[in-house]
């Protein structure tokens, strides 16, 4: 199955648009970048089993009935060279990479391995990677003395869905059934590109693995974006039943919003993929 998505990602990149100058098509340097951020919530303690309380600012929580799930933001880089028509791309390791944004100080990431590099950093954090509504962020790759540039424009703000955020503060919503979420209008402009995840929580604040995601999740699954930016810029979000699989649990829904970019300098390929966004946040708590 594995194969089968790689293979469906290297003939994305194979047939990226043609809308790039004639060095970006012939460039043998690949990038992949994401800088993906999530604020902090607030989430009743009452509202975690199951009772009629809010969540931060909508019922205004004590101080001491409330449990902060911490946000983050998270940026990631996976930088490869092209190996042919046929082949799969093969990952730089012993790059160094970095993101920038106008007027603020360069963001090294961590050599992670395996062509990717990345960082996280606690929702807030000042010394670490940060997300800024509206700004440019550049994406910068150093191998063998030459920069590669990838560059995401106007970040967008984020996105909130009525859906989440209902009078009581959270979602009561029954085991094993799907959820629909509708995106707000947007004026006939074109739509940022939008992702759900849902992970599960305990009741401590302790996050599982996810138990749904429409968001590639190999980072040369990134790169179909380019060709099939349709699917993720629709105005309703079906969550599958499968997402909520236990009754008196909770869930916490993230609804990524993102700006698509790409290259920048010349010598890096037309089909690199970079997305920058932020999220609203919505706890589900089920039933029978």
């Amino acid at each position: 199955m594995k194969r089968i998505l790689l293979s469906a990602a290297v003939t994305a990149l194979l047939l990226a648009p043609l809308a790039c100058n004639f060095d970006q098509l012939l460039a043998e340097k690949v990038m992949v970048g994401t800088l993906l951020s999530t604020p902090d919530v607030d989430v009743s303690l009452y509202a975690m089993a199951g009772g009629d309380a809010g969540t931060l600012p909508d019922g205004g929580v004590p101080e001491n009935e409330r449990l902060t799930i911490p946000g983050q933001t998270a940026a990631f880089v996976f930088l490869a060279t092209r190996d042919g028509e046929q082949g799969q791309p093969e990952p730089i390791t012993n790059a160094t990479v970095r993101i920038e944004t106008l007027n603020g100080s360069p963001i090294a990431l961590d050599n992670k391995g395996v062509g990717t590099y990345g960082l996280t950093s606690a929702f807030g954090d000042e010394s670490g990677v940060k997300y800024q509504n509206g700004a440019t962020y550049n994406f910068v790759a150093v191998h063998d003395g030459n920069s590669h540039v990838g560059q995401v424009k106007d970040a967008p703000a984020l996105e909130r869905i009525a859906a989440l955020h209902p009078t009581g503060g959270y979602v009561r919503h029954v085991a094993n059934q799907g959820l629909t979420l509708t995106r707000p209008a947007n004026g006939g402009k074109e739509r940022t590109l939008g992702f759900v995840t849902v992970v599960p929580v305990s009741r401590n604040g302790d996050k599982g693995e996810p138990t749904y995601t429409n968001m590639p999740k190999e980072p040369l699954d990134f790169l179909q974006l380019v060709t099939a930016t349709g699917e993720w810029q629709q105005a309703t979000l079906s969550i599958p039943g499968s997402a909520f699989p236990q009754k008196d649990s909770n869930y916490l829904v993230v609804f990524q919003t993102a700006q698509l970019g790409g290259p920048q300098s010349d010598n890096l390929f037309t089909g690199s993929t970079l997305l920058v966004g932020t999220a609203d946040l919505g706890l589900v708590h089920t039933v029978e």
